[in-house]
């Protein structure tokens, strides 16, 4: 299922939140949470095809984007709708409780 997550860069990051909903899971690779929730990530952007994009940001290889939105812990999600912030998440989260976050957004 990772072809359906969108990789971001401090290049491509508002080129790819700016339309529709958009939910970022901001990680690091030396970070253990963010390994687990890494698969929930991933199933994730799955089951909401055609309703938001799931992408990932690396926060040490897209350092412009990281400080700009000031993250300071990982993993952060953020869930954009049109560019804009909506909700904003720190720490793991059950796939249960991102799906219901999405299908809210989206209706």
């Amino acid at each position: 299922m990772t072809d359906q997550l969108v990789h971001l860069t401090d290049e491509n990051f508002q080129k790819s939140i700016a339309q529709g909903l958009t939910l970022v899971d901001f990680h690091a690779t030396w970070c253990g949470p963010c390994r687990m929730i890494a698969p929930i990530v991933e199933k994730l952007a799955g089951h909401v095809q055609g309703k938001a994009k799931v992408a990932k940001l690396d926060i040490d290889q897209a350092p412009q984007v990281s400080q700009k939105l000031q993250i300071t812990s990982v993993p952060t999600l953020i869930l954009f709708k049109d560019g804009k912030e909506l909700k904003r998440i720190v720490g793991v989260k059950d796939f249960d409780y991102l799906l219901n976050l999405i299908e809210t957004a989206s209706a």
